[in-house]
């Protein structure tokens, strides 16, 4: 296999990092002056804000968006670039991933020209905070069990259920939520049909967020809970009963930029071997752990292979089956491997959390060791993926 770039992408990376290297450093310096005043969520939400609009300055935000929506067409290649140079130089997280990366391209892409004259500049621009709103207590791996009901009354929509594990719902203004609009549907065995995407302004009456406190002490995720609260038919995307085929291109959306997990779990395997040197240099001789670096060096590089096999496919306007679900259990597994072996690679006081004054870089391991437990969980549960594997990829027998 070729592993080179063409020229057009060589350029297309070239100023990328050209961009990079002159407005992430002042950046980064002048929001190390405004933390100093400043700590917490909201604070990081500011930060992420004022990035994403610089971002959006040189149409960095959202690369593989349409030009005429402030995007770059970005191919698949570039698209891949992107995510590694990124990875790269570790700049802030942007304030709106869920809307650039799944919600705007499905708005341009389902949208009326209203909706996307409405959301997508604001998307794009960061003046609004977005969310996603799929799983249910009932409906987690199994989407399509979902059972939040939307019954049409006139021009609205009148919502009841709950929904949970949103992320970021206590920020945000909008959010794409799933809905049923057929009630019968599970009853009838027709659970993938009469589901509705619907777009929610989250102060809507009737409607309430509860953020769920996670093992790291932090409010990431949130319970949303619909009581007859009122939606506009007018804020629906797509026609009624067409969720289910939003929803497969916004999780297939969520997939777009995993090349660059290689290069930043890379990343934090050499900055804790070099960390492991000055609090716990006797650790690098211990020929076990030295194993297992070496085992997490290779699974590291499989994994960029991996994604360039995906990208091969791509190219040949095929399918990147089984890449994707293969490259989901390696983030899962090997997130959790890395956040161990940190653990055994600093000592024992990488186990202090913050605020310890003994906590090995004001705690950073310690939330990275407890945090990385949602991996196996998150964007599809390990076993989902094992099973999907076993049925249609390796065709084991029932």
């Amino acid at each position: 296999m070729d592993f080179s770039f063409s020229p057009e992408e060589l350029e297309f990376r070239d100023e990328l990092r050209g961009w990079l290297d002159s407005n992430l450093p002042p950046f980064l310096e002048e929001w190390r002056q405004e933390d100093e005043g400043s700590s917490g969520m909201l604070g990081s939400m500011d930060r992420r804000k004022a990035w994403q609009r610089k971002l959006n300055e040189g149409r960095w935000a959202a690369v593989t968006w349409p030009e005429e929506w402030g995007g770059r067409d970005a191919t698949a290649a570039q698209s891949m670039i992107y995510s590694e140079e990124m990875a790269r130089a570790r700049p802030p997280a942007v304030f709106n991933s869920n809307g650039l990366w799944q919600i705007g391209p499905m708005i341009i892409r389902w949208g009326t020209e209203h909706q996307k004259q409405t959301w997508v500049p604001n998307i794009l621009n960061a003046d609004d905070h977005w969310c996603q709103g799929f799983s249910e207590p009932e409906a987690g791996s199994d989407l399509a069990n979902l059972r939040t009901m939307a019954i049409r009354d006139g021009d609205h929509y009148v919502l009841n259920g709950q929904k949970t594990w949103t992320s970021s719902a206590q920020f945000a203004k909008w959010g794409l939520f799933l809905v049923r609009t057929d009630p019968d549907a599970i009853a009838d065995g027709r659970k993938h049909e009469g589901i509705t995407a619907l777009i929610v302004d989250l102060e809507t009456d009737g409607i309430e967020i509860q953020p769920i406190r996670d093992l790291t002490g932090e409010e990431t995720f949130c319970e949303v809970t619909f009581n007859d609260a009122r939606v506009p038919v007018d804020y629906r995307l797509g026609e009624d009963g067409e969720g289910w085929l939003v929803a497969m291109g916004t999780l297939g959306k969520e997939r777009v930029g995993t090349a660059g997990m290689a290069i930043g779990m890379k990343h934090d395997l050499d900055a804790m071997i070099a960390l492991a040197r000055s609090v716990n240099p006797s650790a690098l001789d211990d020929t076990l752990i030295r194993a297992r670096v070496a085992e997490v060096h290779t699974r590291i590089e499989y994994t960029r292979l991996l994604n360039l096999r995906a990208l091969s496919r791509i190219l040949k306007d095929q399918k990147p089956w089984p890449e994707v679900p293969l490259a989901k259990l390696q983030w899962s597994h090997l997130s959790q491997t890395l956040a161990e072996l940190a653990m055994d690679l600093l000592g024992p006081d990488a186990l202090y959390a913050k605020p310890s004054e003994f906590a090995v870089e004001n705690g950073a391991w310690n939330r990275l060791y407890v945090f990385q437990r949602y991996t196996s969980i998150g964007a599809g549960t390990s076993e989902i993926q094992k099973n999907i594997l076993a049925d249609r990829a390796i065709k084991m027998s029932r």
